[in-house]
């Protein structure tokens, strides 16, 4: 029976947006298939997308039912997932014996190599097309996995990690065609005949890709390592974390059924739920036949892949301490709310919020006047009590805080130094059993501090610290020693000064960090906009990859050679 998808079919639908994503890469200009608004969704929408009740609606259906994805050596189902915000899901899922599914995975191979570079691609763009038009689905579904409020999950775990994804199959489809897939050798001899070969060169993937999956960003931090994968004709085998298994497996199911219609073998595409404290990453990531590993999570288990899994390609983000530098500045008002919006959003619960304030003690200049220590920690929790101040806009930013520990961090943060700014409980009404809490902030000297100072670790969850340094130059040099000892996605910096910002920049280039200044509108430290920004750097302690460049789909692949005479 001839495939629903044939590659001509996916090519009218799919390649001017391939096309159009191989030139964003390359312009790092904005632009977005994906649509952010939930009313470009459903009537009047994208056709075919479901509006927000029926993405509510397809979101409960799901709950209390088993997802049956048709997998081999399925010996049992798990689940048991509780919302951040209280509801149980009561979601069952396959569990597989690994020594069934495994190999079913390598058969699927050899049909998805010879398939080639494009048709991978667009296969993926199809897959990512049927995930957006559930976008109101998948924001349900990430937003009680995750914590997040419903507009970032909708925003984050929709779009944006759509985009990701697609900006990982662009630079994949890039880098495969940069070796000709024929090509006609000769060689001068003199009075002899040339030699002469006819060689061919195939792109093919390293094996099965072992996808680790992370609690807060379930579909964002997953898409890129997926995708790139798939596309670079590997097989991915998903590992969701089992806080958060649903949006990772309302993915996999799509993907099934989207390579099925294309012709290929679903097994490309798999689930790996485990039972609760059945701990398998560890077991899957030494398994011989995983030849690629792409985790999200802590330092401890990102550092023990990097050093036990050494079959494999080993792509990890793992934790930082985020640094902003405060010397001064030309729109303080600008500045303060900048960094309470960056503080608050998803209570802090992002890789990329910052954590650490590097404060001069003498104060900063600005063009409200001079400001001491104490005025700029001030007057940053007044912005920060100011835009939280209302219950239900408070809600829609913070979210919901993810486990346990977070809120037991953020306790135990307000012993560590004096607390400038209190958390707060907030009573979410739609959801009463959700822990909602304001971020907490901490003054700090580092002066002060004995043995290595608490602002010297990541500090997961709403919880900064105000540190106050002797000098911007100081500021400077903790700034280097924070990014090269302890990694960092990402470090701020507010300066009216060109000797500054150079010092700045310079450190950010000597210590591989992504480095934004004087932000003072709608762009924040902790948002990263796909085809244009690049995600960690690879380069620190806190990631070994960066969303997205060359470098993170270019070893998923090897290309390989065969020569015959002519």
């Amino acid at each position: 029976m001839a495939a629903e998808l044939s590659p001509h079919l996916l090519s009218e639908k799919h390649r001017p947006t391939l096309d159009r994503a191989l030139e964003a890469i390359r312009s790092r200009d904005y632009w977005s298939p994906h649509p952010e608004h939930p009313k470009a969704y459903g009537e009047g929408g994208a056709p075919g997308s479901l509006g927000a009740a029926e993405g509510k609606a397809a979101f409960d259906a799901v709950l209390h039912t088993r997802i049956d994805l048709a997998q081999p050596g399925t010996d049992g189902w798990t689940g048991g997932e509780v919302s951040p915000y209280g509801p149980e899901l009561a979601v069952e899922y396959p569990h597989a014996d690994l020594d069934v599914l495994l190999p079913a995975m390598r058969a699927a191979m050899p049909a998805w190599r010879e398939a080639g570079p494009e048709t991978r691609a667009l296969v993926c763009l199809e897959i990512l097309a049927r995930i957006s038009a559930r976008t109101h689905e998948f924001a349900h579904a990430v937003m009680h996995t995750s914590g997040q409020a419903f507009m970032m999950a909708f925003q984050a775990g929709g779009p944006h990690a759509q985009d990701r994804g697609l900006e990982a199959v662009a630079y994949a489809y890039e880098e495969q065609l940069r070796v000709p897939r024929t090509a006609d050798w000769s060689k001068p001899q003199g009075k002899r005949d040339p030699l002469a070969l006819h060689k061919t060169f195939t792109p093919a993937g390293r094996g099965i890709s072992l996808l680790i999956g992370c609690n807060t960003f379930p579909t964002w931090n997953s898409y890129p390592g997926l995708f790139a994968s798939l596309a670079t004709g590997n097989p991915v085998l998903v590992k969701p974390h089992p806080r958060a298994i649903l949006p990772l497996a309302l993915t996999v199911q799509l993907a099934r059924e989207v390579l099925t219609e294309a012709g290929f073998d679903p097994n490309l595409v798999t689930l790996a739920a485990e039972h609760p404290g059945e701990g398998i990453a560890k077991t899957l990531a030494v398994r011989p036949e995983i030849k690629i590993i792409d985790y999200t999570g802590s330092t401890e288990f990102g550092d023990w892949l990097e050093a036990n899994a050494r079959q494999a390609q080993v792509y990890t983000e793992k934790a930082g301490v985020n640094t902003i530098v405060v010397d001064s500045t030309d729109d303080y008002r600008g500045m303060l709310a900048n960094l309470a919006f960056s503080f608050s959003l998803y209570s802090g619960q992002m890789c990329t919020t910052p954590q650490n304030l590097l404060i001069p003690r003498s104060g900063i200049t600005t063009d409200a006047g001079d400001k001491t220590y104490d005025d700029v920690v001030g007057d940053i929790a007044a912005a920060v009590t100011g835009l939280l101040g209302d219950d239900a806009r408070a809600n829609g930013l913070l979210g919901a805080l993810v486990n346990p520990d977070v809120k037991a961090r953020l306790d135990a943060a307000a012993h560590l130094g004096e607390v400038a700014l209190p958390s707060r409980e907030v009573t979410n009404p739609e959801f009463p059993d959700a822990t909602v809490r304001t971020p907490v902030i901490v003054k700090l000297d580092a002066a002060k501090t004995d043995g290595e100072p608490p602002y010297l670790a990541e500090c997961f969850g709403p919880v900064s610290f105000a540190v106050a340094v002797d000098s911007t130059a100081d500021a400077v040099e903790l700034l280097r020693r924070t990014i090269r000892e302890k990694g960092a996605m990402t470090v701020g910096a507010y300066t009216t000064s060109e000797e500054v910002e150079r010092a700045v920049e310079g450190v950010c280039l000597d210590e591989s960090a992504q480095l934004s200044l004087n932000l003072t509108g709608g762009v924040y430290v902790n948002q990263t906009a796909a085809f244009s920004d690049f995600h960690g750097s690879g380069g620190n302690p806190a990631a070994n990859a960066a969303l997205c460049d060359g470098a993170f789909v270019s070893n998923r692949f090897r290309t390989l050679e065969v020569r015959r005479q002519r």
